[in-house]
């Protein structure tokens, strides 16, 4: 498993208005994907090669000292058992899907970067994981198990020091992305795909070695000395987006069908299909002066089977890229394993730009003002988003039935269960008690972060090893000394907050057995934090104190 570490912890973080970027990166993928293609084991080493010169190897290949752009002959030299293969992007698209798919799984808003290469908006989903590293040793795990490969994982803001980050497996934390790129070398600006290398070239005659050199530089000038090209260069060594955080909400009329009869069944009939496709989309798009930076491709099948999938660009997307990016989908979808291939072929296409920009120009990086000093832009952003999210969620109730998407509502109540009521997805989000309203017990704030599904069982001692309970009167009988969860080790009290007795159903004649709730802080082991619970004791026949949320 891939270990996963911080950049910086413990300080006060400034605001960024970055957007939050996921980075799942499966190191070497064209090398995996032509060795997993070709049945080469592992232990051999490989490398592909483009207009004869290294392109990727795998980590043995490196070992034995082969290197990216080094000549087919002296890569040969230096490891004579080296296997030699060619350049196939659409068999690193192909064998890529799994992959993608493994993520989604998981994960909503999935964005596929390049083959090998895949970006997440990862704020909602940590949220509902319980937080960034949690998000992104579960995503490491699950990727490993469905899909067979290793990946590496980084998370930062902004898509550029995401991928960095991804390299070496860092969470860089919310406002520190140029203070990780600072101590970076300047190579790292030629990323695949993004042709920087004339400029890498002449940053690094000019003395400007490492991303912080460049990124001191002067914005005017380097729009003067260097173009539009280091424009963006240069934002991304200070540790922005590609693009200043403006986005333009697409129109729809700039989608672009086809249907097909009969239906694409081989990869080389929608290449085809794909190039007159891409250079209608990308007219309209230049008719309006916009370029498309993330494409969405939603196939049906003739069976009606619904495909989707987006692909981002940090760059604007020509004729050509798009063409490419429809035919690598097409590799995916029409290539894989059985089971997960579609079962029919794809009788409609559509092209959607997910996000556009000016099509042939750059913005310095001006505030443009807006609502309670955000930019406008903001909203929109989200706005996009919450847009994807939502078609997300409506496919999945569409193939599982519409009680199989939920959000939740906050409600009245006492506890932190009871104040959170699931709504199906579309339903009316409605709270069916006022939770403003009086609730005699109800715990204060904060409430955990955690509430658990199933209850667990705990056992809560005093400091003569003796069971605390509750009295008539709901009082502890003594104070809480040790805890032991779920038949555990015991760990001691450091604090202790309660009970808040909870008096439910006090008009029924029977009454209700008594009930409390405390706050408890315990110890943690050698070097790790304590924990902070919730329990609940209740008094009946057999009295049992349960674990009932837990807090950050």
């Amino acid at each position: 498993m891939s270990r996963v570490s911080t950049s910086d912890g413990g300080r006060d973080l400034p605001v960024s208005r970055e957007v939050r970027i996921l980075v799942v990166w499966v190191p070497d993928w064209p090398a995996v994907a032509a060795a997993a293609s070709a049945g080469i084991p592992v232990h051999r080493p490989v490398a592909v090669f483009a207009a004869n010169r290294v392109v990727s190897c795998s980590a043995v290949a490196r070992a034995d000292g082969v290197r990216r752009g080094m000549r087919r002959r002296e890569a040969q030299s230096r490891c004579p058992e080296l296997a030699v293969l060619t350049v196939d992007e659409g068999r690193d698209a192909r064998l890529f899907e799994p992959v993608v798919a493994a993520v989604e799984e998981l994960v909503v808003g999935v964005e596929a970067v390049r083959p090998g290469l895949v970006a997440v908006p990862v704020s909602g989903a940590a949220g509902y994981f319980g937080g960034e590293s949690a998000l992104v040793e579960m995503l490491v795990d699950h990727v490993s198990a469905r899909a067979g490969v290793e990946c590496q994982i980084g998370v930062a803001d902004g898509l550029f020091a995401a991928v960095l980050a991804a390299h070496r497996s860092v969470l860089v934390e919310r406002g520190r992305s140029a203070e990780f790129l600072a101590p970076l070398s300047i190579f790292e600006l030629d990323q695949p795909g993004a042709e920087r290398g004339e400029l890498v070239d002449l940053l690094k005659r000019l003395g400007l070695r490492t991303l912080g050199a460049f990124a001191a530089l002067a914005e005017r000038d380097v729009a003067s000395r260097f173009g539009s090209v280091g424009m963006l260069a240069h934002r991304l060594a200070r540790g922005h987006s590609e693009r200043p955080p403006h986005r333009r909400r697409p129109p729809p009329e700039l989608s672009v069908t086809e249907s097909f009869e009969p239906a694409l069944d081989r990869v080389d009939a929608a290449a085809f299909m794909a190039k007159t496709l891409a250079g209608r989309f990308h007219a309209g798009l230049a008719a309006r002066g916009l370029a498309c930076t993330r494409l969405g491709i939603y196939a049906t099948t003739e069976s009606g089977e619904e495909l989707s999938r987006v692909w981002r660009c940090a760059e604007p997307l020509t004729p050509q890229g798009i063409a490419d990016r429809v035919r690598w989908q097409f590799e995916g979808w029409l290539r894989a394993a059985p089971g997960i291939r579609p079962t029919s072929g794809v009788a409609r296409l559509r092209l959607a730009p997910e996000e556009t920009v000016a099509g042939q120009s750059l913005q310095l990086g001006l505030w443009q003002g807006g609502v309670d000093g955000k930019p406008h832009a903001m909203g929109e952003e989200q706005g996009l988003a919450a847009e994807r999210a939502g078609r997300a969620l409506v496919r999945v109730q569409g193939l599982l039935g519409p009680e199989s998407v939920f959000t939740a509502v906050l409600d009245g109540g006492r506890g932190p269960a009871e104040r959170v009521r699931l709504v199906p997805w579309g339903d009316h989000r409605v709270p069916s008690s006022p939770p403003g309203a009086p609730w005699p017990g109800r715990l204060p704030a904060p409430s955990p972060a955690t509430v658990f599904e199933r209850v667990l069982p705990a056992r809560v001692t005093d400091s003569a090893g003796r069971e605390v309970g509750i009295t008539e009167r709901r009082v502890l009988t003594e104070p809480p000394f040790e805890v032991a969860v779920d038949g555990g080790p015991a760990a001691r009290v450091l604090d202790w907050a309660g009970p808040w007795p909870v008096d439910a159903q006090w008009w029924s004649p029977s009454g209700t057995p008594a009930r409390a709730r405390v706050q408890v802080l315990l110890a943690g082991r050698a070097g790790e934090p304590g924990t902070a619970l919730l329990l609940t004791r209740t008094e009946t026949g057999n009295p049992l104190w349960t674990v009932e949320g837990m807090y950050d």
